[in-house]
C-alpha cells in the first residue's frame, strides 16, 4: 500500500469540555493547539478538529441499512491495521463506549473481509473504526 497523506477534518461539537474529555480521555487522542471555540486531536496520525458549534434541536440520527445493521449516516473514522483495530475495540469496551454497532467481522473469508465498529461521540456524531484482513483490498470489489 502506498503511503497516505493526513486528512484533516473538523466537525461540530456543541459541548467543547465534554467532548475534549472523550476524544483525549476514552479515545486516547493527543491534544494540539486549540482556542475557546476548536481543538486540534491527532486521531491516528490525522488531524480531527472540533469545533464549538450551537446544539440545533434536529439532531436525530439517519441511518442507512447495510448488512441487516443501521449504519449511521453522516460517519467518520480511520482505516486502522488488524492488530491495532482489535486493541482499539478492546480500550472502547474498557472505557463502556456504548457502540451503535458492536465490533464485527464482515464478509469473513471473502475478498474485502474486514472488522468495523460505529459508536457516537458526546455531541451525537458518529465514528466508524474498522480494519482490512489484507490492506490491499481496500478498494477490492
Amino acid at each position: 500500500m502506498k503511503n497516505i497523506a493526513p486528512f484533516h477534518i473538523a466537525i461540530p461539537v456543541h459541548n467543547l469540555t465534554e467532548c475534549r474529555t472523550f476524544y483525549r480521555d476514552v479515545i486516547g487522542c493527543n491534544e494540539g493547539r486549540s482556542s475557546d471555540h476548536w481543538v486540534d486531536f491527532d486521531l491516528f496520525g490525522h488531524q480531527l478538529v472540533i469545533h464549538y458549534k450551537p446544539k440545533t434541536t434536529t439532531s436525530d440520527l439517519h441511518t442507512n441499512a447495510v448488512d441487516g445493521k443501521n449504519v449511521p449516516v453522516p460517519h467518520y473514522g480511520v482505516v486502522l491495521p488488524w492488530d491495532e483495530f482489535e486493541k482499539f475495540a478492546s480500550l472502547l469496551k474498557s472505557k463502556n463506549v456504548a457502540f451503535v454497532i458492536e465490533p464485527y467481522i464482515r464478509f469473513a473469508g471473502d475478498v474485502g473481509e474486514q472488522a468495523t465498529m460505529f459508536f457516537l461521540d458526546p455531541a451525537g456524531n458518529a465514528l466508524e473504526f474498522k480494519a482490512f484482513k489484507n490492506i490491499d483490498q481496500l478498494f477490492a470489489k
